[in-house]
């Protein structure tokens, strides 16, 4: 039997998510007819305007390079045209695509999804189902059409969630997984064999983008929903609690369930590397914190700068 003709694919990326994907395609039988990323932006600490992952590897590979402010960019569309691309790969590119964008490849477009669809459409699904306490994640190749995160499914793939898994841990393994799953499913639709399933659409769900306002901890939660919330905002932006007035960044926990405890947000422990605090169930143990403005450090590096009287307590402001 004759293999199928390779594909001309242009690539929609932007964060380090995309980069295995990019990899994948440029070892793959397929051809990348060029890239698709954001336009340079500040970045870091410092704010300095930077190129984002996917533009590095896009540069190092010696790949055509389009940075639209917008997509409806007349030129931009023309040029994309000239690609001649039979399909486009979308890979955490940031930006909803256009009418106009979607019908230029023959093939239209798919996306590497991360998550289960139709669990988790939307701009943040690794961070919500680590925050929501999942045990189970994947990564869907769906077709991308004008509703978000809504085209019917090609592919998928699960992965468990660990117990203490942060969702950059979390992530760069869907990354991983996605990246072999996205080329054997071009292999297929270049040899007309992939099904689409529709999604269920009573079974949808929204994962709404992440925002420093999202961090602030609930004692009146379950122990471990503040557990799920530190490492499920991890590497940021970060949960967070007040003590004596003061913002406290909590980078990381561990959790126990307790049988009798004081009013949530109660300080229980607070010596050498145990600093305990009530929650609605049980108690969570800080591991590392930060003062705004400062580096963070192990707990018994923060309490002996910072004596911590137990039965003070932790409060929304």
């Amino acid at each position: 039997m004759v293999a199928a003709a390779p594909l001309r694919v242009a690539f929609f990326g932007t964060p380090a998510f995309a980069v295995p994907t990019l990899d994948a395609l440029l070892a793959s039988r397929h051809a990348v007819a060029g890239v698709v990323t954001q336009p340079d932006r500040p970045r870091g600490r410092g704010q300095k305007v930077s190129d984002a992952p996917v533009k590095v590897r896009a540069l190092e590979a010696g790949l055509p390079i389009l940075q639209p402010p917008t997509l409806r960019d007349e030129a931009f569309l023309t040029t994309f045209r000239h690609w001649q691309a039979d399909i486009g790969v979308v890979a955490a590119y940031g930006k909803i695509l256009t009418d106009a964008t979607l019908a230029v490849p023959r093939l239209g477009m798919v996306n590497v999804h991360a998550s289960l669809l139709p669990r988790y459409r939307g701009a943040a699904p690794v961070h919500r189902a680590v925050i929501a306490g999942e045990h189970e994640t994947g990564v869907t190749i769906m077709r991308v059409v004008k509703a978000l995160d809504a085209g019917a499914m090609l592919a998928k793939v699960t992965q468990p969630i660990g117990d203490d898994d942060t969702s950059d841990q979390v992530e760069a393994s869907l990354a991983s997984l996605g990246a072999p799953l996205l080329v054997a499913t071009l292999d297929r639709l270049a040899e007309g064999g992939v099904v689409e399933t529709p999604q269920d659409e009573s079974a949808a769900t929204y994962a709404h983008r992440i925002t420093k306002e999202d961090g602030a901890i609930d004692w009146n939660r379950s122990a471990r929903d503040v557990h799920n919330l530190v490492r499920g905002l991890y590497p940021w932006p970060h949960a967070y609690s007040y003590l004596d007035g003061d913002r406290l960044i909590i980078w990381k926990t561990s959790y126990e369930i307790a049988g009798t405890h004081p009013p949530p947000g109660t300080i229980v422990a607070a010596r050498g590397d145990l600093w305990t605090v009530a929650a609605a169930d049980g108690v969570v143990h800080l591991r590392q914190v930060q003062v705004e403005g400062r580096r963070p450090v192990p707990v018994r590096d923060f309490l002996a700068g910072h004596p911590v009287r137990v039965g003070s307590a932790f409060t929304p402001r």
